[in-house]
């Protein structure tokens, strides 16, 4: 039978006492019975231990410290890349001159790695033998040989690939946006040559019913009236085909140094007559005079029809107190000069501002339908845009940009 053996209280308490000296000599603290003070303990000791997963184990720095450093070195890091991102890219001499320096490294690096070897294996070669010279310079002759393909092969076999497999891609997106667009461009010649056919039967149908009439009874009155709607029938188709041909044709530009402010006066005073009648105000708002190169006579019919666009839309409406606002104004860089021309007319819907730019689309009763076509062309041929705005019952504005240094005839594709 086992015997108990009873420690006395006071003894237990000697010896954890003891116990626990000896372990704050060990640099162990003891922990308070005080809640408030537990707190503060834990919080001086929440980071006190080591990191073993770090190359210093030893090392008892907070982790807390050592995160903010981590932090720190990878915001650097994002800053860097920051700055690579915005610094402007290389012109094609930088381009080439880096290339090139890179090439030279690989090259020097190679000889540098050549000079040793040989060093190397004439010594092995003249002082233990040739047959340890010749191990060792075929061992290490194939680590060698492949520096030197980096060095000056591969180079030139990755240009040559790349080149034709660049090639290659470019031939096939090519090849697929030419078949889009002889499919756009056909789908387009059937529009025009369906428009086209409307344009010139319907007055002609219109004439010949006219003249039909009049071979019945030459001796009737009506004969007159007759006639002269033929004649206006055959002269509406006259005036199609001139604007066709006008624009079909590839007009040459004369480019010149001029202000558009000018080509807009010379279009307001063509126009004067017509501003006059139906008491259009006129507001300029010139900002600069819009010093350009382009031709004069070109971008003074652009205005004319533009203008004269909104003219006829005054007429049509019947828009009371008719107000016609052109302004001209350059981009904050001063490379572009922009003209805007906004009346209270009518306005158009999403409909009509998609379509009014191709030829033989209108909405008035004697128009062609190849007014604004020619003006996009003209625009076109200088390098510019003109784009349309228009809210139904809030009039239609008109914005045309143009660079300052209009493309040469034969510039344009």
């Amino acid at each position: 039978m086992k015997r108990r053996t009873t420690i006395p209280g006071a003894a237990i308490g000697v010896s954890t006492g003891l116990l626990l000296g000896a372990l704050s000599s060990c640099g162990v603290e003891r922990m308070p019975h005080d809640w408030d003070e537990w707190k503060k303990w834990k919080g001086r000791h929440r980071y006190g231990r080591p990191d073993w997963s770090r190359s210093g184990r030893g090392d008892w720095s907070r982790p807390g410290r050592m995160r903010s450093e981590r932090d720190d070195e990878r915001e650097l890091e994002r800053a860097s890349r920051r700055e690579r991102r915005r610094r402007p890219p290389l012109t094609p001499e930088e381009e080439a001159y880096r290339e090139a320096r890179r090439a030279a490294e690989r090259k020097l690096a190679f000889f540098r790695h050549l000079v040793p070897y040989v060093s190397v294996v004439l010594f092995l070669t003249v002082v233990v033998g040739r047959f340890v010279g010749a191990v060792v310079a075929l061992s290490w002759g194939i680590g060698l040989a492949s520096h030197y393909f980096q060095a000056f092969v591969a180079p030139g076999l990755r240009q040559k690939w790349v080149r034709a497999e660049v090639e290659r891609q470019v031939a096939r997106t090519v090849s697929r946006q030419r078949v889009v667009l002889e499919d756009e461009k056909l789908r387009s010649l059937e529009e025009l040559s369906a428009s086209i056919a409307h344009e010139i039967r319907n007055p002609i149908t219109a004439a010949k019913s006219l003249v039909q009439q009049l071979g019945e009874d030459p001796s009737s009155t009506e004969n007159v009236e007759y006639a002269n709607i033929a004649l206006q029938e055959l002269d509406r188709v006259e005036k199609s085909i001139s604007h066709l041909l006008r624009y079909a044709r590839e007009e040459e530009m004369h480019p010149t140094q001029m202000k558009l402010v000018d080509a807009i006066e010379s279009a307001l005073e063509t126009l004067r007559e017509r501003v006059q009648a139906a008491n259009v105000k006129i507001r300029r708002d010139f900002d600069v005079p819009g010093e350009l190169i382009g031709d004069r006579e070109q971008l003074r019919r652009v205005f004319i029809n533009v203008i004269g666009n909104a003219l006829d839309a005054f007429a049509d409406a019947k828009t009371p107190s008719p107000t016609l606002a052109i302004g001209v104004g350059e981009n904050l860089g001063g490379s572009e000069i922009w003209a805007r021309v906004k009346d209270n007319g009518p306005g158009m819907d999403a409909d009509t501002q998609t379509r009014i730019f191709k030829p033989f689309f209108t909405s008035k009763a004697n128009g062609t339908g190849l007014g604004l076509a020619i003006t996009r062309k003209l625009v076109d041929a200088h390098g510019g845009a003109i784009e349309v705005s228009s809210t139904p019952g809030q009039g239609t504005e008109f914005t045309l940009h143009f660079p300052k240094q209009a493309q040469q005839p034969e510039a344009r594709s």
